[in-house]
């Protein structure tokens, strides 16, 4: 069962991005954002903060990165952004939280597609090359996690009664496999690996091997120790 987030956005978030953030973030990326290094990642490293909602010691983005609703972005210490990542945040009453020392690889696509939409990111944790991850719901990834290459994660699900929008939890130290579909409602316990290509349709319990679509448990624990 997904754990629900104590976080209320609407006293949390920035306010929503208005036709001026917009243009000040266009402007920004258009000067700095295609600088290759080491000069275009010390000189983003001094502007991004301009736009972003916050932004931690020793930032590091690479050339080709877009932001879309950076004032609704927030960015920890040590976080590393590489290559053509994307993250579109502009839906009213929105928030993505990166923690400290995550490293989001290139072609990463994080984007809020309605409003509400949470998305927290732990310290520690890797998101591979071309993972896309989405709301309108709210997804929370745990610390020291690590997400393979192709990887989605879609906090809605479009069943014949409408849209649901329970919301996404994967706790801390998971590992996902390349390619795995990880749906609507489901939470990944801590400590659980995800073999490449799964569909996770529903929760995974702690300390758990899990692969197939759907994915079934292979091998669980109680105990980190055994898993």
């Amino acid at each position: 069962m997904i754990v629900q987030n104590q976080l209320n956005i609407n006293q949390t978030a920035p306010a929503s991005p208005t036709t001026l953030s917009r243009i000040i973030e266009l402007n920004m990326t258009n000067l700095v954002g295609w600088i290759p290094r080491p000069l275009g990642i010390l000189l983003r490293r001094l502007a991004y903060p301009l736009i972003l909602s916050h932004v931690g010691k020793r930032l590091y983005i690479q050339a080709g990165v877009e932001f879309f609703g950076a004032c609704l972005v927030e960015i920890g210490d040590d976080v590393k952004i590489l290559r053509d990542a994307r993250f579109d945040m502009r839906a009213p009453n929105s928030l993505l939280r990166i923690g400290n020392q995550v490293c989001i690889d290139r072609g990463v696509d994080i984007r809020a597609t309605v409003s509400d939409c949470l998305i927290d990111i732990g310290d520690s944790s890797y998101i591979g090359p071309y993972v896309c991850m989405a709301g309108p719901g709210f997804i929370k990834i745990g610390k020291g996690c690590a997400i393979a290459s192709h990887t989605s994660i879609y906090a809605n699900n479009h069943r014949k009664d409408g849209l649901t929008r329970e919301g996404i939890e994967i706790q801390d130290s998971c590992w996902i496999g390349s390619g795995v579909r990880i749906l609507d409602g489901v939470t990944i316990g801590e400590g659980s690996v995800i073999g490449a290509g799964a569909v996770v349709n529903k929760d995974i319990p702690p300390f758990s091997i899990a692969v197939g679509v759907p994915a079934k448990v292979i091998k669980a624990s109680t105990d980190a120790g055994t898993a």
